[in-house]
Protein backbone atom coordinates (compact mmCIF):
# COMPACT_ATOMS: atom_id res chain seq x y z
CA UNK A 1 0.00 0.00 0.00
CA UNK A 2 1.36 3.16 -0.81
CA UNK A 3 0.51 6.05 1.46
CA UNK A 4 0.13 9.41 -0.29
CA UNK A 5 0.40 12.56 1.47
CA UNK A 6 -2.46 15.88 1.39
CA UNK A 7 -1.35 17.86 -1.38
CA UNK A 8 -1.56 21.23 1.23
CA UNK A 9 1.22 18.98 3.37
CA UNK A 10 3.19 18.07 0.53
CA UNK A 11 3.40 22.09 -0.81
CA UNK A 12 3.76 23.11 2.65
CA UNK A 13 6.51 20.87 3.06
CA UNK A 14 8.01 21.94 0.04
CA UNK A 15 8.04 25.85 0.88
CA UNK A 16 11.71 27.15 1.25
CA UNK A 17 12.85 27.53 5.08
CA UNK A 18 14.47 31.39 6.07
CA UNK A 19 14.37 32.68 9.88
CA UNK A 20 15.58 35.84 11.29
CA UNK A 21 16.31 36.24 15.43
CA UNK A 22 16.43 40.04 16.09
CA UNK A 23 16.98 42.33 20.35
CA UNK A 24 13.86 44.07 19.32
CA UNK A 25 15.20 46.99 21.66
CA UNK A 26 18.14 47.58 20.00
CA UNK A 27 17.63 46.09 16.19
CA UNK A 28 20.45 44.07 16.26
CA UNK A 29 20.26 41.01 14.07
CA UNK A 30 21.30 37.85 16.46
CA UNK A 31 20.21 35.06 13.95
CA UNK A 32 19.22 34.93 10.21
CA UNK A 33 19.29 32.17 7.85
CA UNK A 34 18.23 32.97 3.67
CA UNK A 35 16.55 36.00 5.51
CA UNK A 36 16.92 38.05 2.37
CA UNK A 37 15.24 35.58 -0.12
CA UNK A 38 11.62 36.81 -1.47
CA UNK A 39 9.02 34.43 -0.15
CA UNK A 40 5.44 33.86 0.13
CA UNK A 41 4.20 35.96 3.48
CA UNK A 42 1.11 33.95 3.96
CA UNK A 43 -0.86 36.09 6.79
CA UNK A 44 2.00 37.84 8.14
CA UNK A 45 0.24 40.33 5.60
CA UNK A 46 -2.21 41.06 7.85
CA UNK A 47 0.63 42.69 10.22
CA UNK A 48 0.72 45.56 7.24
CA UNK A 49 -2.94 46.11 7.19
CA UNK A 50 -3.07 46.76 10.48
CA UNK A 51 -0.34 48.82 10.56
CA UNK A 52 -1.77 51.08 7.80
CA UNK A 53 -5.19 50.60 9.65
CA UNK A 54 -3.78 51.83 12.93
CA UNK A 55 -1.81 55.23 11.00
CA UNK A 56 -5.04 55.92 9.62
CA UNK A 57 -6.84 56.07 12.65
CA UNK A 58 -3.95 57.99 13.84
CA UNK A 59 -3.84 60.64 11.60
CA UNK A 60 -7.79 61.15 11.46
CA UNK A 61 -8.59 59.11 8.35
CA UNK A 62 -10.92 57.00 9.59
CA UNK A 63 -12.14 56.38 13.04
CA UNK A 64 -12.19 52.87 15.44
CA UNK A 65 -16.19 53.14 15.31
CA UNK A 66 -17.04 54.30 11.99
CA UNK A 67 -19.14 51.85 10.39
CA UNK A 68 -17.83 50.06 7.54
CA UNK A 69 -19.81 48.18 4.85
CA UNK A 70 -18.71 45.28 3.30
CA UNK A 71 -18.24 44.79 -0.08
CA UNK A 72 -18.80 41.34 -2.30
CA UNK A 73 -15.37 41.23 -3.15
CA UNK A 74 -14.77 41.20 0.68
CA UNK A 75 -18.04 39.03 1.95
CA UNK A 76 -16.17 36.31 -0.77
CA UNK A 77 -12.27 36.08 0.21
CA UNK A 78 -11.99 32.38 1.38
CA UNK A 79 -11.50 31.26 5.06
CA UNK A 80 -10.31 32.03 7.36
CA UNK A 81 -12.38 34.44 7.77
CA UNK A 82 -15.12 36.51 10.36
CA UNK A 83 -18.39 35.06 8.34
CA UNK A 84 -19.18 39.01 7.19
CA UNK A 85 -22.06 39.55 4.75
CA UNK A 86 -22.14 41.78 1.37
CA UNK A 87 -23.72 45.22 2.34
CA UNK A 88 -23.85 44.65 6.05
CA UNK A 89 -21.97 46.96 8.36
CA UNK A 90 -19.68 46.57 11.12
CA UNK A 91 -17.34 49.15 13.27
CA UNK A 92 -13.70 49.21 11.96
CA UNK A 93 -12.41 48.30 15.68
CA UNK A 94 -14.24 44.46 15.43
CA UNK A 95 -12.46 44.37 11.24
CA UNK A 96 -9.43 45.09 13.50
CA UNK A 97 -9.69 42.53 15.99
CA UNK A 98 -10.78 39.65 13.51
CA UNK A 99 -7.64 40.33 11.36
CA UNK A 100 -5.28 40.44 14.20
CA UNK A 101 -6.96 37.64 16.42
CA UNK A 102 -8.46 35.57 13.64
CA UNK A 103 -6.58 36.20 11.14
CA UNK A 104 -9.95 37.14 8.79
CA UNK A 105 -9.89 37.48 5.36
CA UNK A 106 -12.91 39.04 4.62
CA UNK A 107 -11.89 41.46 7.20
CA UNK A 108 -8.99 42.52 6.28
CA UNK A 109 -10.37 43.03 2.65
CA UNK A 110 -12.75 45.32 4.25
CA UNK A 111 -9.89 47.60 6.13
CA UNK A 112 -8.08 47.88 2.87
CA UNK A 113 -11.65 48.98 1.33
CA UNK A 114 -12.64 50.85 4.35
CA UNK A 115 -9.11 52.93 3.62
CA UNK A 116 -8.28 53.73 0.07
CA UNK A 117 -12.02 52.73 -1.57
CA UNK A 118 -10.27 49.55 -3.13
CA UNK A 119 -7.97 46.61 -2.55
CA UNK A 120 -5.72 47.58 -5.04
CA UNK A 121 -5.19 50.88 -3.82
CA UNK A 122 -4.51 49.77 -0.79
CA UNK A 123 -1.49 47.29 -1.75
CA UNK A 124 -0.10 50.10 -3.14
CA UNK A 125 -0.02 52.13 -0.10
CA UNK A 126 1.27 49.00 1.59
CA UNK A 127 4.29 48.50 -0.78
CA UNK A 128 4.93 52.01 -0.33
CA UNK A 129 4.44 51.78 3.50
CA UNK A 130 6.98 48.84 3.37
CA UNK A 131 9.52 51.06 1.50
CA UNK A 132 9.14 53.55 4.10
CA UNK A 133 9.71 51.60 6.96
CA UNK A 134 12.82 49.60 5.30
CA UNK A 135 11.09 46.71 3.94
CA UNK A 136 13.33 46.93 0.76
CA UNK A 137 12.35 43.28 -0.62
CA UNK A 138 8.61 43.47 -0.28
CA UNK A 139 5.58 43.85 -2.38
CA UNK A 140 1.86 43.55 -1.35
CA UNK A 141 -1.04 42.44 -3.78
CA UNK A 142 -3.83 42.29 -1.51
CA UNK A 143 -4.44 43.04 2.33
CA UNK A 144 -5.14 39.65 3.35
CA UNK A 145 -1.92 37.33 2.06
CA UNK A 146 -3.76 34.70 0.02
CA UNK A 147 -0.86 33.56 -2.81
CA UNK A 148 -0.90 35.97 -5.66
CA UNK A 149 1.85 36.25 -8.29
CA UNK A 150 4.59 39.57 -7.06
CA UNK A 151 3.46 39.04 -3.70
CA UNK A 152 6.46 38.89 -1.83
CA UNK A 153 8.30 39.49 1.20
CA UNK A 154 11.81 38.09 3.17
CA UNK A 155 12.21 37.29 7.05
CA UNK A 156 13.96 40.09 7.22
CA UNK A 157 11.06 42.51 6.21
CA UNK A 158 8.87 40.93 8.46
CA UNK A 159 11.13 41.23 11.74
CA UNK A 160 11.47 44.47 10.52
CA UNK A 161 7.63 45.50 10.50
CA UNK A 162 7.14 43.63 13.64
CA UNK A 163 9.34 45.65 15.63
CA UNK A 164 7.40 48.62 13.85
CA UNK A 165 4.24 47.52 15.17
CA UNK A 166 6.03 47.21 18.49
CA UNK A 167 7.44 50.50 18.54
CA UNK A 168 5.29 52.83 16.50
CA UNK A 169 1.76 51.26 17.62
CA UNK A 170 2.08 50.59 21.20
CA UNK A 171 -1.06 51.09 22.01
CA UNK A 172 -2.73 48.59 20.02
CA UNK A 173 0.12 46.11 20.87
CA UNK A 174 -2.30 44.20 23.45
CA UNK A 175 -4.87 42.68 20.34
CA UNK A 176 -2.01 40.52 19.51
CA UNK A 177 -2.03 38.91 22.77
CA UNK A 178 -5.23 38.30 23.32
CA UNK A 179 -6.47 34.44 23.39
CA UNK A 180 -9.89 35.51 22.06
CA UNK A 181 -11.50 38.18 21.51
CA UNK A 182 -15.12 39.75 20.23
CA UNK A 183 -15.25 40.72 16.64
CA UNK A 184 -18.44 42.06 16.69
CA UNK A 185 -21.04 39.35 15.28
CA UNK A 186 -19.53 36.72 17.24
CA UNK A 187 -16.29 35.45 19.70
CA UNK A 188 -13.02 34.63 18.15
CA UNK A 189 -9.71 32.47 18.78
CA UNK A 190 -6.53 33.65 18.52
CA UNK A 191 -4.62 31.65 15.80
CA UNK A 192 -1.56 32.09 17.45
CA UNK A 193 -3.17 30.75 21.20
CA UNK A 194 -0.62 27.33 21.43
CA UNK A 195 2.31 30.14 21.40
CA UNK A 196 0.98 32.62 23.54
CA UNK A 197 0.15 29.47 26.29
CA UNK A 198 3.13 27.53 26.01
CA UNK A 199 6.31 29.85 25.64
CA UNK A 200 7.29 31.97 28.91
CA UNK A 201 6.42 35.85 27.56
CA UNK A 202 5.21 35.25 24.23
CA UNK A 203 2.80 38.34 23.63
CA UNK A 204 2.30 38.55 19.97
CA UNK A 205 2.57 38.72 16.99
CA UNK A 206 0.97 36.93 13.95
CA UNK A 207 0.45 33.26 11.97
CA UNK A 208 0.32 33.02 8.66
CA UNK A 209 -0.44 29.59 5.99
CA UNK A 210 -1.00 29.13 2.40
CA UNK A 211 0.21 25.97 0.75
CA UNK A 212 2.76 28.35 -1.18
CA UNK A 213 4.05 29.55 1.98
CA UNK A 214 4.26 26.75 4.39
CA UNK A 215 3.70 27.99 7.84
CA UNK A 216 4.71 31.68 8.52
CA UNK A 217 5.16 32.98 11.89
CA UNK A 218 6.20 36.41 13.44
CA UNK A 219 6.73 35.69 17.13
CA UNK A 220 7.74 38.55 20.18
CA UNK A 221 8.48 37.71 23.74
CA UNK A 222 9.67 39.68 26.74
CA UNK A 223 11.62 38.60 29.87
CA UNK A 224 12.25 41.16 32.20
CA UNK A 225 14.30 44.04 30.37
CA UNK A 226 14.83 41.72 27.29
CA UNK A 227 12.18 41.88 24.30
CA UNK A 228 13.21 39.08 21.50
CA UNK A 229 11.33 39.16 18.20
CA UNK A 230 11.60 35.61 15.92
CA UNK A 231 10.81 34.81 12.38
CA UNK A 232 9.78 32.17 10.86
CA UNK A 233 9.02 30.94 6.92
CA UNK A 234 8.06 27.41 5.71
CA UNK A 235 7.45 25.59 8.58
CA UNK A 236 5.93 22.17 7.80
CA UNK A 237 3.48 22.50 10.45
CA UNK A 238 1.84 24.53 13.17
CA UNK A 239 3.33 22.41 15.68
CA UNK A 240 7.44 22.08 14.32
CA UNK A 241 6.95 26.04 13.65
CA UNK A 242 5.86 26.55 17.04
CA UNK A 243 8.86 24.57 18.25
CA UNK A 244 11.17 25.92 15.64
CA UNK A 245 9.91 29.68 16.78
CA UNK A 246 10.49 28.45 20.51
CA UNK A 247 14.10 27.60 19.55
CA UNK A 248 14.98 30.95 18.01
CA UNK A 249 13.41 32.67 21.04
CA UNK A 250 15.32 30.70 23.46
CA UNK A 251 18.74 31.43 21.37
CA UNK A 252 17.90 35.47 21.24
CA UNK A 253 17.78 35.66 24.85
CA UNK A 254 20.46 33.48 25.23
CA UNK A 255 22.47 35.99 22.42
CA UNK A 256 20.91 39.41 24.01
CA UNK A 257 22.62 41.36 26.56
CA UNK A 258 20.31 42.13 29.55
CA UNK A 259 20.87 46.07 29.09
CA UNK A 260 20.89 46.61 25.15
CA UNK A 261 20.22 49.90 24.32
CA UNK A 262 16.74 51.05 23.62
CA UNK A 263 17.11 52.61 20.11
CA UNK A 264 13.13 53.18 18.38
CA UNK A 265 13.41 52.54 14.70
CA UNK A 266 13.25 55.60 12.28
CA UNK A 267 9.20 56.73 11.86
CA UNK A 268 8.29 56.43 8.14
CA UNK A 269 7.73 60.17 6.85
CA UNK A 270 5.04 60.76 3.82
CA UNK A 271 3.81 63.75 2.38
CA UNK A 272 -0.01 62.38 1.34
CA UNK A 273 -0.42 62.87 -2.74
CA UNK A 274 -3.50 63.58 -3.98
CA UNK A 275 -4.38 60.82 -6.97
CA UNK A 276 -7.10 60.60 -9.49
CA UNK A 277 -9.47 57.83 -8.99
CA UNK A 278 -10.59 56.90 -13.08
CA UNK A 279 -13.50 54.75 -11.80
CA UNK A 280 -15.75 57.40 -9.98
CA UNK A 281 -14.06 60.99 -11.01
CA UNK A 282 -13.06 61.06 -7.26
CA UNK A 283 -9.96 62.59 -6.17
CA UNK A 284 -8.31 61.02 -2.92
CA UNK A 285 -5.48 61.68 -0.67
CA UNK A 286 -2.73 58.49 -1.27
CA UNK A 287 -2.30 58.40 2.06
CA UNK A 288 0.50 57.00 4.45
CA UNK A 289 2.20 57.97 7.88
CA UNK A 290 2.16 62.05 8.48
CA UNK A 291 3.35 62.61 11.39
CA UNK A 292 1.84 65.65 13.27
CA UNK A 293 3.37 67.68 16.02
CA UNK A 294 0.06 68.13 17.97
CA UNK A 295 1.64 69.03 21.67
CA UNK A 296 0.86 72.60 23.11
CA UNK A 297 3.57 74.51 22.92
CA UNK A 298 2.06 77.34 24.88
CA UNK A 299 -1.08 77.81 27.24
CA UNK A 300 -2.86 80.75 26.05
CA UNK A 301 -5.07 82.84 28.39
CA UNK A 302 -8.35 84.29 27.88
CA UNK A 303 -8.37 87.77 26.55
CA UNK A 304 -9.00 90.13 28.93
CA UNK A 305 -12.28 92.36 28.14
CA UNK A 306 -11.53 95.68 26.24
CA UNK A 307 -11.11 98.50 28.39
CA UNK A 308 -10.15 96.20 31.11
CA UNK A 309 -6.75 95.35 32.97
CA UNK A 310 -7.60 93.19 35.20
CA UNK A 311 -7.28 89.56 34.38
CA UNK A 312 -10.28 86.95 34.58
CA UNK A 313 -10.70 85.66 38.25
CA UNK A 314 -10.35 81.54 38.78
CA UNK A 315 -11.24 79.66 41.60
CA UNK A 316 -8.64 77.39 43.17
CA UNK A 317 -9.41 74.12 43.63
CA UNK A 318 -8.03 74.25 47.44
CA UNK A 319 -10.04 77.62 48.18
CA UNK A 320 -12.84 77.72 50.64
CA UNK A 321 -15.80 78.78 49.54
CA UNK A 322 -15.63 82.07 51.99
CA UNK A 323 -12.77 82.95 51.28
CA UNK A 324 -13.48 82.53 47.28
CA UNK A 325 -16.37 85.20 47.66
CA UNK A 326 -15.14 87.63 49.89
CA UNK A 327 -12.29 88.10 47.46
CA UNK A 328 -14.30 87.60 44.22
CA UNK A 329 -16.50 90.85 46.29
CA UNK A 330 -13.45 92.33 47.01
CA UNK A 331 -11.90 92.94 43.16
CA UNK A 332 -14.98 93.62 41.90
CA UNK A 333 -15.63 96.81 43.91
CA UNK A 334 -12.49 98.24 42.77
CA UNK A 335 -13.60 97.90 38.86
CA UNK A 336 -16.92 98.12 36.05
CA UNK A 337 -18.39 94.74 35.53
CA UNK A 338 -19.03 94.25 31.99
CA UNK A 339 -20.95 90.78 30.30
CA UNK A 340 -18.45 88.75 28.79
CA UNK A 341 -19.49 85.09 26.99
CA UNK A 342 -18.27 82.17 28.41
CA UNK A 343 -14.77 80.96 27.37
CA UNK A 344 -12.50 77.71 27.93
CA UNK A 345 -8.91 77.79 28.30
CA UNK A 346 -6.87 75.59 25.88
CA UNK A 347 -6.03 72.58 27.40
CA UNK A 348 -8.26 72.72 30.11
CA UNK A 349 -11.52 71.66 31.39
CA UNK A 350 -12.22 74.65 33.38
CA UNK A 351 -15.18 76.52 32.50
CA UNK A 352 -15.77 80.81 32.97
CA UNK A 353 -19.29 81.44 32.82
CA UNK A 354 -19.58 85.38 32.92
CA UNK A 355 -23.43 85.12 31.53
CA UNK A 356 -24.76 86.90 34.48
CA UNK A 357 -22.40 89.78 34.44
CA UNK A 358 -23.82 92.71 33.25
CA UNK A 359 -22.79 96.35 32.56
CA UNK A 360 -22.21 98.16 35.91
CA UNK A 361 -21.29 101.69 36.70
CA UNK A 362 -20.32 103.17 39.82
CA UNK A 363 -18.35 101.62 42.69
CA UNK A 364 -19.32 98.39 44.91
CA UNK A 365 -18.14 98.79 47.96
CA UNK A 366 -16.25 96.09 49.22
CA UNK A 367 -18.05 93.67 51.66
CA UNK A 368 -16.30 92.09 54.71
CA UNK A 369 -14.72 88.47 54.76
CA UNK A 370 -18.16 86.69 55.69
CA UNK A 371 -18.05 84.08 58.76
CA UNK A 372 -20.69 81.87 59.59
CA UNK A 373 -22.64 79.19 57.56
CA UNK A 374 -22.23 79.25 53.46
CA UNK A 375 -25.76 80.01 52.96
CA UNK A 376 -25.33 83.68 54.67
CA UNK A 377 -22.03 84.56 53.42
CA UNK A 378 -23.23 83.81 49.61
CA UNK A 379 -26.67 85.88 50.43
CA UNK A 380 -24.51 88.91 51.79
CA UNK A 381 -22.11 89.01 48.50
CA UNK A 382 -25.18 89.15 46.60
CA UNK A 383 -27.02 91.83 48.40
CA UNK A 384 -23.63 93.89 48.43
CA UNK A 385 -22.40 92.60 44.76
CA UNK A 386 -24.92 92.06 42.51
CA UNK A 387 -23.53 92.10 39.43
CA UNK A 388 -19.37 90.23 40.22
CA UNK A 389 -19.24 87.59 37.68
CA UNK A 390 -19.73 84.10 38.65
CA UNK A 391 -16.94 81.93 37.99
CA UNK A 392 -17.73 78.04 37.50
CA UNK A 393 -15.47 75.19 37.91
CA UNK A 394 -15.99 72.15 36.57
CA UNK A 395 -13.84 68.70 36.97
CA UNK A 396 -14.23 66.31 33.92
CA UNK A 397 -15.44 63.08 35.52
CA UNK A 398 -13.62 61.29 32.55
CA UNK A 399 -11.18 63.46 30.87
CA UNK A 400 -10.89 60.55 28.27
CA UNK A 401 -9.41 58.61 30.76
CA UNK A 402 -9.78 55.09 28.51
CA UNK A 403 -6.05 54.52 28.63
CA UNK A 404 -3.40 52.58 30.20
CA UNK A 405 0.22 51.24 30.26
CA UNK A 406 2.04 48.02 31.00
CA UNK A 407 5.05 47.50 32.83
CA UNK A 408 5.85 43.64 32.26
CA UNK A 409 4.92 40.24 32.76
CA UNK A 410 5.65 38.18 35.76
CA UNK A 411 5.61 34.86 37.48
CA UNK A 412 3.36 35.92 40.62
CA UNK A 413 0.44 38.20 41.37
CA UNK A 414 2.85 39.29 44.15
CA UNK A 415 5.59 40.24 42.25
CA UNK A 416 3.60 42.35 39.62
CA UNK A 417 2.01 43.86 42.56
CA UNK A 418 5.94 44.48 44.25
CA UNK A 419 6.65 46.24 40.86
CA UNK A 420 3.56 48.51 40.63
CA UNK A 421 4.16 49.51 43.94
CA UNK A 422 7.76 50.42 43.19
CA UNK A 423 6.76 52.31 39.73
CA UNK A 424 4.74 54.00 41.35
CA UNK A 425 6.71 55.75 43.91
CA UNK A 426 9.73 56.22 41.58
CA UNK A 427 6.96 58.17 38.70
CA UNK A 428 4.46 60.23 40.78
CA UNK A 429 4.42 63.05 38.20
CA UNK A 430 3.11 61.23 35.93
CA UNK A 431 1.19 58.26 37.37
CA UNK A 432 -0.63 59.82 39.95
CA UNK A 433 -4.32 59.25 39.99
CA UNK A 434 -3.62 55.84 38.07
CA UNK A 435 -5.29 52.68 39.31
CA UNK A 436 -2.57 50.09 39.65
CA UNK A 437 -4.04 46.41 38.56
CA UNK A 438 -2.78 42.70 37.80
CA UNK A 439 -4.22 40.45 35.06
CA UNK A 440 -3.79 37.49 34.95
CA UNK A 441 -2.81 35.84 31.85
CA UNK A 442 -1.95 32.41 30.26
CA UNK A 443 1.41 33.02 30.88
CA UNK A 444 2.04 35.33 33.93
CA UNK A 445 0.94 38.04 35.62
CA UNK A 446 1.03 41.74 33.80
CA UNK A 447 1.38 44.69 35.94
CA UNK A 448 -0.68 47.51 34.28
CA UNK A 449 -1.38 51.14 35.25
CA UNK A 450 -5.30 52.00 33.89
CA UNK A 451 -7.16 54.88 33.86
CA UNK A 452 -5.06 57.27 32.52
CA UNK A 453 -5.17 60.10 29.86
CA UNK A 454 -3.54 59.34 26.07
CA UNK A 455 -0.95 62.12 26.48
CA UNK A 456 -0.32 61.41 30.33
CA UNK A 457 0.15 57.25 29.35
CA UNK A 458 2.65 58.03 26.15
CA UNK A 459 4.33 61.05 28.59
CA UNK A 460 4.96 58.22 31.32
CA UNK A 461 5.80 54.97 28.84
CA UNK A 462 8.73 57.23 27.71
CA UNK A 463 10.07 58.03 30.97
CA UNK A 464 10.03 54.28 32.20
CA UNK A 465 12.06 53.39 28.95
CA UNK A 466 14.50 56.37 29.36
CA UNK A 467 15.27 54.43 32.15
CA UNK A 468 15.16 50.93 30.75
CA UNK A 469 11.75 50.05 32.20
CA UNK A 470 9.72 47.72 30.08
CA UNK A 471 6.33 49.87 28.78
CA UNK A 472 3.93 49.99 26.25
CA UNK A 473 0.48 51.83 25.80
CA UNK A 474 -2.58 50.03 26.29
CA UNK A 475 -5.29 51.18 23.92
CA UNK A 476 -9.10 51.47 24.45
CA UNK A 477 -9.75 49.63 21.59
Amino acid sequence: MVFVANPAMREAQAAPYAAMVMDARSGEVLHSSNADARLHPASLTKMMTLYIAFEAVRNGEITLDTPVRISRNAAAEPPSKLGLAAGSKIKLRYLIRASAVKSANDAATAIGEAIEGSEARFARRMTRTAKALGMTRTTFKNAHGLTESGHLSTARDMTILGRHLLFDYPEYYNLFSRVQTHAGIKKVSNTNRRLLGSYRGADGIKTGYTRAAGFNLVASAERGNERIIATVFGGRSSASRNAKVAELLDLGFKRAPSNAPRIAPAAPVYAAVKTLDHADGKVRAAGKVIRLNTAVTRSLRPQARPGSTTAPVLVAMDDTIESVVAEVAQKASLMPVAAKPAARAEGSDEVMDASAASAANGVITPMARPVGLFNRALAAAVEQAPEVPRVVTRVSTSGGRHWGINIGRYKSHNAAERVLLQTALKETDTLDGALRKVVRRPTGFDANFLGMERERADLACRRLQARNQTCFMIGPS
